[in-house]
């Protein structure tokens, strides 16, 4: 009884350029020449061989029918192209912002340990603000 397990087709990095322009056109619904104009506009920027023809990743793809999707509804190629740098920024943001609430949590953390082993005349303490976040109030003790 053979114990190995039947495996579909692997399914690429969806940042590795393999699809041709031909196969890029037929998945996006797009004329390859649009593909070639949308290239030199730098909307799309697909990988190249070593004889300069366009590989699409699957990144590509899904951009290229954004593209396509926004300019179906009217939007010219240069409100394409800002659109998809504000989308770009908007995502960069959320990273950041991201990153940023990690590192609050690691400060806040470890304030509380610091201030759980603190035997300090100074007395922070950490309580919820009413918008949900945090605020620390130093307290000093005067002298008696």
């Amino acid at each position: 009884m053979s114990t190995s397990r039947r495996r579909g087709p692997e399914v690429p990095d969806p940042d590795i350029p393999v699809y041709v322009i031909s196969v890029a056109a037929e998945l996006t619904g797009l004329h390859p020449q649009t593909l070639r104009t949308y290239d030199r506009l730098g909307l799309v920027s697909p990988g190249r061989t070593v004889g300069g023809g366009r590989r699409y990743s699957w990144r590509d793809i899904e951009l290229l029918r954004e593209v396509a999707e926004l300019t179906s509804t009217g939007i010219g190629l240069q409100g394409v192209r800002k659109i998809l740098e504000l989308e770009h920024q908007v995502d960069a943001l959320q990273h950041r912002v991201a990153e940023l609430e990690h590192d609050l949590a690691a400060a806040e953390y470890t304030l509380r340990q610091t201030l759980t082993r603190s035997t300090s005349k100074n007395l922070p303490a950490l309580r919820d603000t009413a918008t949900g976040g945090q605020a620390i109030t130093v307290w000093r003790r005067g002298r008696t």
